[in-house]
């Protein structure tokens, strides 16, 4: 293997097991130590892969919403016909995983906009930024329901998006005290199945 490829595969394991660390323990409760030691990296190839924890988050984050995009741009792939449909199977489908899991972790994002997102700038645009791509792919999803005449044309699809995104928020820590997928659900019914409707 070439020295190149190894750095991309060492990279990829920092990152993974810091999706894993800061979910279940947050960032401050997470040491680099930790994740090196998981991965089995050097301290120094740490710093030159990222340059500082800070950094790290920051590209953790993105690092943990790209599976979201990708999911979420696949349900919407294959409901081409019916948008709000591939919006609902979405949401389904990572109830069911939320379910498997017991409830643990929530969301990433979340934890870390309630834990470090009025106190890193590096972190906190990094957030805005996977906030903002999640919000979006939902507008698109939103915008060709409303096309399709299945969701409501006298609110912007932003708009709905925005709510979506904030209400599934607060859902996720609602389901995280209660151990229960009730918010979710209501979120989701409530939202793509009644007030979203056209």
């Amino acid at each position: 293997m070439t020295r190149e490829a190894n750095k991309l595969i060492n990279r990829e394991k920092l990152l993974s097991q810091g999706v894993a660390l800061l979910t279940e323990q947050g960032y401050h409760g997470t040491g680099l130590k930790e994740i090196l030691d998981a991965v089995k990296v050097p301290k120094g190839s740490f710093y030159n892969y990222f340059g500082s924890k800070e950094n790290f988050g920051a590209e953790v984050i993105q690092h943990y919403i790209e599976p979201f995009i990708v999911l979420l741009a696949g349900h919407l792939q294959k409901s081409e016909d019916d948008a709000l449909r591939g919006l609902q199977n979405y949401f389904n489908e990572l109830i069911g995983e939320l379910e498997k899991a017991d409830f643990k972790g929530g969301c990433l994002l979340g934890n870390l906009m309630g834990e470090i997102g009025d106190t890193s700038d590096v972190c906190q645009q990094s957030l805005q930024t996977a906030v903002d791509r999640y919000r979006d792919l939902l507008q698109q999803g939103l915008e060709k329901a409303q096309q399709q005449g299945t969701v409501r044309t006298d609110k912007p699809a932003q708009a709905m998006a925005d709510l979506l995104v904030n209400t599934w928020q607060g859902a996720l820590l609602r389901m995280k005290i209660d151990k229960s997928s009730v918010p979710l659900k209501q979120c989701r019914d409530d939202l793509l199945g009644d007030f979203f409707k056209a």
